[in-house]
């Protein structure tokens, strides 16, 4: 069962939460490559579109970003930035009719361009097959005394294709080229934020689906390390619990769609095309673009080895209590594709366990506990013992009443929403960037409960509810979780 709802339920992270400028004189700033020019709104400035690595075209198709090409004159960056290559699976056909290869880019919202404030920066979902920088340059964020930063990836088989023949012209090791882009516009972060009033000294990287998948990747990988100084992430950990792939099973994929010198002399237009045809032939239970392929080079181990070497992060981790629905008779062929040797007698719990309306039929519950709930809670015990400052939330608010869905809570991070008795959730994003802690001090502030961090012996998380903001118990899905092995 290949989950495209992946990317249907991450058109939240890029379309909504956004609201229209009104441009007044343009600011300037010079930065690598060029001079950029911005727009002033009521309260903030945003820089649209702004180049962090060469376009990766032609000669550079699946190779590390490169730097930036000057151009002449002053840059226009008003406009939307055209986002990366991608196919259209309905929810985006924004995107996917608009998209280009010259597509490393991102974009910035600020309160001034003047001042040392901490700074903010939004990995988008979309299955890494889909999306773009989307809503952070519209958000009401930077209320919170923060920058805030959206950057773009490539996407697809253009950014996470391995291939032999890439594997012997780089040194051993290819794919994951996303990833690396991820990891350059994080550098131009470090290297340029404190142009537009951002600290460099005060980063937090958050995302939301792939986005948080590949925020958990970003404090795997050595070469991010001392790029950013906090994580949050929101429904999505390293390969959502399935098994990581090896380099060999990533290149054999590759290596299907014809030789290094065809693909890279193809028409974009006819490698989107081929995308599909990658998915389903590379034998994975979910897109192959979420499979954390352990490439040697980004990730030269696996991530819960690397995680466990490096120094500890205050890092946020999250859920949807419902991420994806599924009908009943999904659960049992869900059950299996997944859990193998452990299937029978995670059907018998299934079975048996009483059921809460809020998480939905055993369909549902079987798909969101195998792809997010349980991985959220192992990802946080190994985090937690090797002595990370983790807090857990889950988050249950739902359209009119109904259940949550994957990506919901996008809305309540970009826009200052009120929850459960009276807190904003976006308040707690913002304490994590400016002091490390979700309880801290904001820009704006609001009385909210206070968030235990997540301990192993005794687990509790925050719940995110419309009608109450409220510390529970941990690990609600125990007994199954304890039958899940990966990470």
């Amino acid at each position: 069962m290949r989950l495209s709802a992946f990317a249907a339920a991450a058109s939240l992270a890029l379309t909504a939460w956004a609201s229209p400028l009104a441009a007044q004189d343009g600011p300037q700033v010079a930065v690598p490559g060029g001079v950029v020019e911005g727009a002033a709104t009521g309260d903030s400035y945003v820089f649209r579109g702004i180049p962090f690595a060469a376009s990766p075209l032609g000669d550079l198709r699946w190779r590390a970003p490169q730097p930036v090409v000057d151009w002449e004159g002053v840059r226009d960056a008003t406009q939307t930035a055209a986002p990366c290559p991608q196919y259209s699976e309905g929810w985006n056909q924004q995107q996917a009719d608009s998209w280009s290869e010259d597509c490393l880019t991102l974009d910035i919202r600020t309160p001034s361009l003047d001042g040392a404030r901490p700074v903010m920066v939004w990995i988008h979902g979309g299955s890494n097959r889909s999306g773009g920088s989307g809503g952070p340059a519209d958000s009401d964020l930077t209320r919170q005394g923060v920058v805030v930063v959206g950057i773009q990836y490539r996407l697809g088989v253009l950014g996470f294709m391995a291939h032999p023949e890439l594997t012997a012209e780089q040194g051993g090791a290819s794919g994951n080229y996303g990833l690396m882009d991820q990891i350059a516009a994080l550098r131009w972060v470090r290297d340029n934020i404190h142009l537009f009033g951002g600290d460099p000294a005060q980063v937090t990287i958050f995302g939301e689906s792939a986005g948080s998948q590949d925020v958990s990747l970003m404090l795997s990988a050595p070469a991010a390390q001392g790029l950013f100084d906090a994580a949050i992430l929101q429904s999505g950990t390293p390969g959502f619990g399935q098994d990581f792939r090896t380099l060999a099973q990533a290149e054999a994929a590759g290596a299907m769609l014809g030789s290094v010198a065809e693909l890279r002399a193809m028409p974009v237009q006819q490698i989107v095309d081929l995308t599909q045809r990658y998915e389903t032939d590379s034998g994975t239970a979910i897109t192959p673009f979420l499979t954390t392929v352990i490439d040697g080079r980004v990730l030269p181990a696996a991530p819960d080895v690397l995680l466990a070497a490096r120094e500890p992060l205050p890092v946020i981790i999250g859920t949807d209590r419902v991420e994806f629905t599924a009908p009943d008779n999904a659960a049992e062929p869900t059950v299996r594709q997944f859990h193998g040797a452990n299937a029978e007698a995670l059907l018998a719990i299934y079975a048996n366990e009483t059921v809460d309306p809020r998480r939905g039929g055993v369909g549902t519950r079987a798909l969101s506990d195998a792809l997010f709930h349980c991985p959220a809670d192992r990802l946080a015990d190994l985090l937690v013992s090797h002595d990370w400052p983790v807090w857990r939330y889950e988050f249950d608010i739902g359209e009119n009443g109904g259940l949550t869905r994957h990506a919901y809570e996008i809305g309540w991070v970009f826009e200052r929403l009120p929850v459960g008795s009276e807190a904003f959730m976006q308040d707690y994003w913002a304490a994590l960037a400016v002091s490390g802690d979700p309880n801290g001090v904001t820009g704006i502030g609001s009385p909210r409960p206070f968030w235990e961090p997540w301990r192993v012996d005794a687990a509790r998380q925050l719940l995110i509810a419309q009608d109450r903001t409220e510390m529970e118990e941990g690990r609600p899905r125990a007994a199954v979780c304890a039958l899940q092995e990966n990470l």
